[in-house]
């Protein structure tokens, strides 16, 4: 019977998987039974604090076996679950806290040496009743972890079980706030049916599977890490790995100690690996990786000096509960770097006029997209839902792209980064794929910043691995592309602002234009 809601999954993954081992974390080492027994603890805990259907339950905190407990408890007691990016300062934090109306708010004191709690003091939360420090001693109001869960006996087990059967497929999930790369972030809702529904469809086309270890790198407040981290692994039998930080040379440590076989996250991830002089031999099957700009060569590397044999990419975005396409994992290395494969099965994806008309394969327009998996709208927006979600139930991304002849995806940009030079219509993904494949180049952003002759021309962010002149740069992009698409502005640094998916914040490279 396959499981139709969160809980019932935890429960499902614990008949299924009851022995198999399902998270490691320090000194924690818990099958799937042990972990629904956790779960259902935190759940009778929650229920016993207060946290009615419904209520929405935020954590901030970072990667650990006590997030999965928290969200799959608090999910279980029939809560709506906010997760809160851990770059937020207390301003952005408190925004989207009064915005959910969360309830509760599960954190930690210390991490990167944020005191997230204190980041809150003076703000303005009426709803926010209860505290809860995952980890460490709780000061002034807050509760301990601890103390969380011995409220735990005051709720029966059946009264638990009760409450996680009342949970309906199409009840809201979670409610996951865009990552804001132009703008203000907006809470988009998937219910439990969309997003179980699309990780067996991802789970399917990226291989994952029983007895998998997944090194959990990707945060859990984005859907790469808590879809595509937690849940594929309770829906596939997989061990979970949480990791905190990356540092690659703690990670090649890690992916050689605890036999990892799974490995996802952004392009710089795998870099970061590869320019390690020594690294230790591993079993690493699978590597997926997106978000990003992806030169061809990087693909080729992780195949060949990684050794992992293979690799898919992958586009996503919250408001389709995270996933919409993917790269089958035994594409060649152009395909997979240069396409994020086709739809997900039941999904339809059209390559839309700016009249919503089709678009034949090889030309550029918006991408839309249509499935179960689309949201049900943003929290308390409904002109931006209306914007976002078209009469016939396509979502209207954001995104350019195109379609080949086989129906793979090819993301080119963002309509709102398009500029215009003198009349033309440039594309900074088009001009950054570009840049990306100059030896002396690594990373590459480009956007629009006004000009008194020309209204717009371009400017780029460069990291580089070798000193390379303005002049050489405009020289060699002049034999690539139009004249009008060569930035007239370079700018080098030692590294690209990004969210949690590892988008480029543009809007950050815009305040410093």
């Amino acid at each position: 019977m396959t499981a139709e809601t969160i809980p019932a999954l935890v429960e499902h993954a614990a008949r299924v998987h009851g022995r198999r081992e399902a998270v490691a974390a320090g000194e924690v080492r818990w099958t799937f039974a042990r972990l629904r027994d956790e779960v259902e603890t935190a759940a009778r805990a929650a229920i016993a604090a207060g946290v009615r259907p419904g209520d929405r339950a935020a954590i901030w905190a970072p990667n650990g076996a006590g997030w999965i407990v928290a969200a799959l408890g608090l999910v279980s007691a029939g809560a709506v679950l906010v997760p809160l990016n851990t770059r937020y300062r207390g301003a952005e934090a408190a925004d989207v806290l009064r915005r959910s109306r969360a309830s509760a708010l599960f954190t930690v004191r210390g991490f990167l040496g944020n005191d997230y709690p204190a980041m809150l003091a003076g703000e303005d939360l009426p709803e926010l009743r209860r505290t809860v420090l995952l980890e460490g001693e709780p000061a002034g109001g807050e509760l301990g972890w601890a103390g969380f869960l011995a409220g735990a006996a005051a709720v029966g087990a059946d009264a638990a079980r009760d409450r996680a059967a009342g949970v309906r497929p199409d009840d809201i999930a979670d409610i996951v706030f865009t990552s804001g790369t132009t703008g203000r972030p907006k809470g988009a809702m998937s219910t439990h049916d969309a997003t179980l529904w699309a990780f067996r469809a991802w789970s399917e086309v990226s291989t994952l599977r029983a007895g998998d270890r997944y090194l959990l790198i990707n945060p859990f407040f984005h859907t790469f890490g808590y879809k595509a981290g937690i849940l594929a692994c309770l829906l596939n039998g997989a061990t979970m790995l949480p990791e905190a930080v990356f540092d690659a040379a703690a990670v090649a440590e890690r992916l050689a100690a605890d036999r990892v076989s799974v490995l996802l996250g952004p392009p710089t991830i795998f870099t970061s690996l590869l320019e390690l002089p020594d690294r230790p031999a591993h079993r690493v099957r699978l590597a997926g990786t997106g978000a990003a700009d992806i030169p061809v060569d990087l693909i080729r590397r992780i195949r060949g000096e990684l050794g992992v044999p293979h690799v898919f990419t992958a586009y996503g975005l919250s408001e389709a509960a995270g996933v919409v396409s993917v790269c089958p994992v035994d594409a060649d290395a152009e395909t997979v770097a240069r396409t994020s494969g086709p739809a997900l099965p039941g999904t339809e994806i059209r390559i839309a006029a700016p009249d919503g008309r089709a678009l034949p394969p090889g030309e550029q327009g918006e991408i839309r997209v249509r499935g179960r998996h689309v949201m049900r709208g943003y929290l308390d927006d409904p002109e931006a839902t209306a914007r976002a979600i078209d009469a016939d139930g396509r979502l209207r991304t954001g995104d350019l792209g195109r379609l080949d002849a086989r129906g793979y995806l090819t993301v080119t940009g963002r309509l709102k980064d398009m500029f215009v030079v003198g009349g033309f219509n440039a594309y900074p993904a088009e001009i950054e794929s570009v840049l990306v494949t100059h030896p002396a180049v690594v990373e590459a952003a480009v956007l629009g910043v006004p000009d008194a002759r020309l209204g717009e021309v371009g400017a780029a962010w460069l990291v580089t691995r070798a000193e390379v002149g303005p002049e050489e740069l405009t020289a060699w992009l002049r034999e690539r592309l139009a004249n009008f698409k060569v930035p007239r502005h370079f700018h080098v640094v030692d590294a690209l602002p990004r969210n949690a998916g590892g988008k480029v914040v543009k809007d950050a490279l815009r305040r410093r234009a």
